[in-house]
């Protein structure tokens, strides 16, 4: 199982850095619930996608290390593309998901990400 939940993450940031929303309706479960929005579906995932991908057209999400036990993994990533070269590290994210049935069924999670006003 554990080699099965680390290929559908890495399918996962492969579907959003090669903006693949479609991919969504394979990788989440129908009644996938993201802890950190509040929100459950699929389809809220291919908003927050979308939204991600117009506000920061550059946008790609970089694993940086996967620990994966049983149904669930830890991810943390760093968002390249969304500020300016200013000599800061590029935002970092943590991100912990849990797998159903090969789909992932919940993620939590938190960044360093800060959204344009």
């Amino acid at each position: 199982m554990t080699d099965d939940v680390r290929a559908l993450g890495r399918r996962m940031y492969e579907a959003f850095n090669t903006r693949d929303v479609s991919a969504a309706d394979a990788l989440f479960a129908a009644d996938f619930v993201s802890h950190p929005m509040g929100t459950v579906g699929v389809e809220s995932v291919k908003r927050a996608w979308s939204g991600m991908h117009a506000t920061f057209p550059g946008m790609r999400v970089v694993v940086e290390d996967m620990l994966v036990e049983g149904d669930r993994a830890a991810v943390r990533t760093t968002l390249h593309g969304v500020t300016d070269d200013d000599g800061q590290p590029p935002p970092a994210m943590l991100e912990i998901f849990r797998v159903r049935d090969g789909r992932i069924a919940e993620l939590w999670g938190m960044s360093t990400l800060r959204r344009p006003e």
